[in-house]
C-alpha cells in the first residue's frame, strides 16, 4: 500500500508532503474535490477510498462533503492494485458436464467464483484453469468464461463458457430468461402459503451500499417463485425458481417476508434455532442451486442438470425433523 499525507496550511494554498505545492480555490473546498485535485485520482475513486476508511482527516473519518480547513492533516492510503494474472490451482472440482464449449460444475460452499478483493486465489476460476485447456476470453483477465455466479456461501450448479461464441450465446439465453434455475433453501419460520411469487424490485440499500434491498431508489424488476416442500416447527424447506437474476435476490426477497434464509449472516442473521430439546446452528446460508436447464450454445441440445443436496443441508434437515 502507498501512503500520502497532505497538510492544509492556509485557505488558498496547500503544502503536500510527498507532493508538489498546489493552489486551490479560496473557499473551503470539499474533501473529495480537494484530494482529487491534489492526487490526480478521480473524485469517484476518492469517494470510494473515503467509504473504505482509507482517507482520514486528523485521524478521523469524515464524509466526502467535509470542508477542509487550515491545519487539517489528511492521510491517504492507496491500496495495491490487484494482480491481473490468474494462476491455475489444483483445487478439487465436481464436474457435472464438460465438452469443448462449456463446463458445468457443482460448486461447494465457501468458495468464491472469481478473484475479487480479499480473494486473490483459491477461487473456482483458479481451479478451472487447472482443469480446462482454455476458457472464453470474454470477461478476462479475472472473469474468463463467467456468464453467471453464485454467492460464496451458496452451493450448486454453475456453467462456464470455454469459447467466446458460447459465452455470447449463454449470456443471451440468460438475458432472454430462457435458462431455468432452481434452488433448495431452508427458511426461518413457517411460510403460510404452499406456493407463491414474490415480485418486488431490488436495488442497492439506501442505508448500506454493500447490501441489496427492496427499499431502494433505483430498483430493478425481480421475480422469485416458490413452493413448500416440507415444514418443520421453526423452519420451512422450499423449492425456488428465479425468473430474474438480481444480486442476492432469493436472500433479499425472503428476508423481506420475515423468512430469511437460515444461516444468512447478512440478511436476517438467523444462524441458530433453539428449542427446549436442542440448539441447531447454521454455519452458512442454507441455499443450494440444485437444477439448471438451458440449450447447448452450439448444437442447441436441451440440457438439464441436477446436483444433490450438500451434506450440511441434509444434516440440518435431519436435526430439524427430530
Amino acid at each position: 500500500m502507498k501512503k500520502i499525507t497532505y497538510t492544509v496550511t492556509r485557505k488558498n494554498k496547500t503544502v503536500g508532503i510527498n507532493s508538489r505545492d498546489q493552489v486551490v480555490p479560496t473557499h473551503r473546498e470539499r474533501l473529495d474535490t480537494y484530494i482529487s485535485l491534489k492526487s490526480g485520482y478521480s473524485r469517484s475513486y476518492v469517494q470510494k477510498l473515503i467509504k473504505e476508511s482509507l482517507l482520514l482527516v486528523n485521524s478521523r473519518h469524515e464524509k466526502p462533503s467535509y470542508r477542509i480547513k487550515q491545519g487539517d492533516l489528511i492521510e491517504l492510503t492507496i491500496p495495491d492494485k490487484p494482480s491481473l494474472t490468474l494462476i491455475p490451482e489444483n483445487i478439487p472440482l465436481d464436474v457435472v458436464w464438460e465438452d469443448r464449449h462449456i463446463i458445468v460444475v457443482n460448486k461447494p460452499p465457501y468458495i468464491v467464483v472469481y478473484p475479487a478483493a480479499g480473494h486473490k486465489s483459491g477461487t473456482l476460476i483458479n481451479a478451472l484453469l487447472s482443469k480446462c485447456d482454455k476458457l472464453a476470453s470474454t470477461g478476462a483477465p479475472l472473469r474468463p468464461g463467467v456468464v453467471h455466479r453464485l454467492d460464496k456461501d451458496t452451493s450448486g450448479l454453475i456453467v462456464f463458457a470455454k469459447d467466446d461464441p458460447s459465452y455470447l450465446n449463454l449470456v443471451k439465453q440468460f438475458k432472454e430468461r430462457e435458462i431455468e434455475k432452481y434452488y433448495l433453501s431452508l427458511l426461518y419460520g413457517e411460510l403460510k402459503k404452499e406456493r407463491g411469487e414474490i415480485n418486488t424490485a431490488i436495488g442497492r440499500s439506501r442505508t448500506d451500499r454493500k447490501k441489496m434491498s427492496i427499499k431502494t431508489r433505483k430498483g430493478k424488476e425481480a421475480i422469485t417463485q416458490f413452493e413448500v416442500i416440507k415444514r418443520f416447527k421453526l423452519a420451512t424447506l422450499v423449492k425456488i425458481k428465479i425468473i430474474t437474476g438480481r444480486t442476492h435476490q432469493i436472500r433479499v426477497h425472503f428476508a423481506s417476508l420475515g423468512h430469511p434464509v437460515l444461516g444468512d449472516k447478512t440478511y436476517g442473521k438467523k444462524t441458530v434455532i433453539k428449542s427446549r430439546q436442542k440448539t441447531i446452528s447454521f454455519n452458512r446460508q442454507m441455499l443450494h442451486a440444485y437444477s439448471l436447464k438451458f440449450k447447448h450454445p452450439v448444437n442447441e441440445q436441451h440440457l438439464e442438470f441436477t446436483a444433490p443436496m450438500p451434506e450440511d443441508m441434509k444434516k440440518a434437515i435431519e436435526e430439524l425433523s427430530e
